[in-house]
């Protein structure tokens, strides 16, 4: 018989609703019902695509006598990450000041008032491996709540405390780097630095085992190249950006990424496909590109947007969550070939260059299988071939083989939609639409905007985080409203339509109004009308995702900028002061603020291209997007319509397309004809 869960929107929720384990989805009446019986409570979060949240659901979520013991001592909530990340915030940070480290699928004991007291990730049902039981954890917690609840409580006490501190997550620094150009640029240089300082210079990435692709800290270095040239950052981004794409991280046959490498080569990846990931990639691609003119760059954004628009994008418009790395129950099954799989499709002359290309072996480089990649060199001149026409026939026997793959079970997937990575996706997509010429993509960046618009929004306004199954729910966070605010500006430096500003004003209006701290600085992640949890946090660190308070410091300059609005600008100013300590201690875990500040200092330059209508508006966006203006504020002006503040007075000279390059809100003489043309070159 299904249990509470089966009333859940998440997919995630939804994997457990036939567990003999009597779960709560997060709610006031578990804990109230937890009171009631004096029992602590067991809370369990995860997300859908996780496969270790898998393992321990079919080794313990569905043992009966596990689920009895957990019935019988404790009330069990569970908790999907994704729709809860405020939640998440909070008690990955307990998980992180008890053990060390943190991880998913994450398990912690509460007390009645919600404080932890004890907490894990992934428990074996049985000792295992030096690992404890999860059934010996269960015993000993519930007999320490019962014979010894003082040690218990002080415990609670302790940690509540600890993340009470960690939820500020800033000191007293005295150094204000928004307003210290010389100690903002020593920063800037400080994380730049630090970030080649760890880069593997054989493989890549910033690091050993397991590696992330840590797509911020590589957005921070190629600005800083795409303003001057540097070997250094140049290089870290080449080779990383290289390593990754030559992996089994990259999907060769079906393009897009999944979350991470186990090992430091880029090899076996853990195969789910996350939304951020993608969207943050494609974007991290696209600006490689524009940096370093790479062709291969360009081509893995493609294939990573491809995968997105093909296999993510939800009738609606908006983009899923998720990709599972399993199917069939096997970790990776989807994604793996032998050699005889791929002479079935391509015949053997194909296939044996195919499978040598690829490193698909009868020996296998996975569990017997083989992750197809491009990690080692091969002969160029091997196959009689110019290397163009070799290219385009393996993009023909690739295709050949995602629609052979496209008959195996897929690997499940997490229909819901966030706001705020929908917002990372449009943010790739217009960006990339410019940059390649593509309408395509324009389109689809247009669609997904339209979507939040009008299905994530209330009637006053404010937006909402999750979707799912026809319906909008959850009350959005800072991150949501930042980065669906900067969304909102780049659809319009990509497409002229002002009403995008309009929206992100209105988005940015009420992140001020519902999310400032005005005593110390900063946004916090969860409104003032929230519900109130044990500690009301403050997100400045970008994980796989960018920070609250750095996309809504870079997002608040652009529109200062944009707009006119000088209280934009005096927020975002506050916010890096604010952050002075995590700048100056901390930087290299905080690209997003990092970008931010240098942003403050060195991005007082403005871009006005004035066309005579909006239908000269795309053969024009191809060369404004032509290079990473990384410092640069781009706006159109339009005929007679409407324009931004910083758009008014640039208008046509004598009804020609006609360029204004301003600093700090002083312009040049306008530029006309071929003269556009090359200063949108330089």
């Amino acid at each position: 018989m299904p249990n509470r869960l089966a009333e859940s929107l998440s997919p995630y929720l939804l994997q457990h609703q036939n567990n003999p384990v009597d779960w709560f989805p997060w709610c006031n009446e578990a804990f109230q019902l937890a009171k009631k019986l004096d029992r602590p409570i067991f809370l369990s979060v995860g997300y859908a695509a996780c496969h270790w949240c898998h393992v321990m659901e079919h080794e313990s979520f569905e043992n009966e006598a596990i689920a009895e013991f957990l019935n019988n001592y404790f009330i069990s909530v569970k908790v999907d990450r994704e729709e809860r990340p405020d939640v998440d915030q909070i008690y990955m940070n307990a998980v992180q000041v008890m053990s060390g480290r943190g991880g998913w699928p994450m398990s912690v004991f509460l007390d009645h008032d919600r404080r932890p007291f004890y907490a894990g990730t992934y428990w074996p049902p049985t000792q295992r491996a030096g690992m404890p039981g999860f059934a010996q954890v269960l015993d000993a917690i519930a007999a320490a709540w019962q014979d010894r609840r003082d040690e218990v409580v002080h415990h609670a006490d302790q940690i509540t405390a600890a993340l009470t501190q960690l939820a500020k997550g800033t000191g007293d620094s005295v150094d204000q780097p928004a307003d210290d150009v010389e100690l903002a640029r020593r920063i800037v240089r400080q994380a730049c630095d630090q970030l080649v300082r760890v880069l593997d210079r054989n493989d890549g990435g910033f690091g050993g085992a397991p590696k992330f692709p840590h797509a911020t800290d590589l957005l921070l270095l190629l600005s800083q190249v795409a303003v001057k040239p540097n070997v250094d950052y140049r290089g870290a981004c080449e080779l990383t950006l290289n390593k990754m794409a030559a992996g089994g991280i990259f999907d060769h046959i079906g393009g897009g990424f999944a979350r991470y490498s186990v090992d430091s080569k880029w090899l076996v990846p853990h195969f789910e496909k996350m939304l951020y990931d993608n969207a943050l990639l494609a974007t991290t691609y696209t600006r490689g590109f524009q940096v370093t003119g790479s062709g291969h760059f360009a081509a893995v954004a493609d294939a990573t947007l491809r995968y997105m628009a093909r296999d993510m994008v939800d009738p609606s418009g908006g983009l899923h969550c998720s990709e599972d790395a399993d199917s069939e129950g096997v970790e990776g099954k989807f994604y793996v070939w032998k050699p005889g799989q791929v002479t079935a499709v391509l015949g053997k002359d194909r296939s044996d260059r195919f499978c040598q290309i690829y490193d698909i072996t009868d020996a296998g480089n996975f569990e017997g299988t083989s992750i197809p990649n491009r990690l080692h060199a091969t002969d160029p001149n091997a196959w009689d071939l110019e290397p163009q026409a070799l290219e385009t026939q393996l993009a023909a026997d690739r295709e050949s083989l995602r629609q052979a793959r496209q008959k195996r079970v897929r690997p499940g997937r997490d229909d819901k939609i966030i706001t705020a990575w929908n917002a990372l996706a449009i943010d790739a997509f217009a960006v990339a639409g410019a940059v390649f010429d593509s309408q395509e993509w324009i389109d689809v960046a247009t669609k997904a905007g339209q979507f939040l618009c009008s299905r994530m929004r209330r009637d006053d306004g404010r937006l909402l985080h999750a979707f799912r199954a026809g319906t909008a729910h959850l009350d959005a966070y800072v991150d949501d409203y930042a980065l669906t605010a900067s969304a909102f500006v780049t659809l319009y430096q990509v497409t002229a339509d002002k009403t995008w500003i309009d929206t992100a004003n209105q988005l940015v209006d009420s992140m001020i109004e519902h999310f400032w701290d005005d005593t110390e600085g900063g946004f916090y992640y969860t409104a003032d009308d929230s519900e109130t949890l044990i500690t009301r946090n403050k997100d400045w660190h970008d994980g796989s995702l960018v920070s609250g308070n750095g996309a809504a410091v870079n997002v608040l300059l652009t529109l200062a900028d944009l707009t006119g609005n000088d209280r934009y600008r005096q927020h975002a100013q506050r916010t890096l002061n604010t952050a002075a300590e995590i700048l100056q201690s901390q930087s290299a875990a905080a690209a997003s603020l990092v970008i931010g500040l240098d942003r403050l200092h060195r991005g007082n330059r403005q871009m006005v291209l004035a066309v005579p209508s909006k239908s000269d508006v795309p053969a024009w966006r191809g060369k404004l997007f032509a290079k990473h203006r990384s410092h640069t504020t781009l706006a159109w002006h339009l005929g007679d319509t409407d324009n931004v503040a910083l758009a008014d007075q640039k208008s046509c000279v004598d009804g020609r397309p006609t360029l204004y390059v301003c600093e700090d809100f002083t312009c040049g003489q306008p530029l006309t004809a071929d003269s556009v043309v090359s200063a949108l070159a330089e």
